[in-house]
């Protein structure tokens, strides 16, 4: 997971997610109906938002948020953006990650 030129000073809010902030970091998914590895992906978020105190997981429809995707860069799914408790995009992955890499990103978050 790495941070794209231009993230590093993006903030996004619940109000542009459509959801709330975790208290210590926010795992942001886009997916897509018909995308396999977006499945396997949300059930990976899921878990270690389960199981690291502070952290949520919104998913995000790309679809539904074409506005959101093109001023974010998404261009493909699953993206998965992981935010520090401010909001600030402190990494990007593009791709089904791995549990280790997604626990591995978090530790830049909080």
């Amino acid at each position: 997971m790495r941070v794209r030129a231009g993230d590093e000073d993006r903030r996004l809010g619940a109000a542009e997610l459509g959801g709330e902030l975790g208290e210590r970091a926010t795992l942001v998914q886009f997916s897509t109906a018909f995308c396999a590895p977006c499945r396997a992906t949300r059930r990976v978020l899921g878990e270690v938002a389960g199981m690291v105190p502070g952290v949520a997981h919104i998913e995000i429809d790309a679809e539904e948020r074409l506005d959101l995707v093109r001023d974010l860069g998404v261009a493909r799914t699953p993206t998965v953006l992981v935010l520090d408790a401010a909001g600030r995009i402190v990494r990007r992955a593009a791709g089904q990650p791995r549990k280790a890499d997604v626990i591995a990103a978090l530790g830049a978050a909080v």
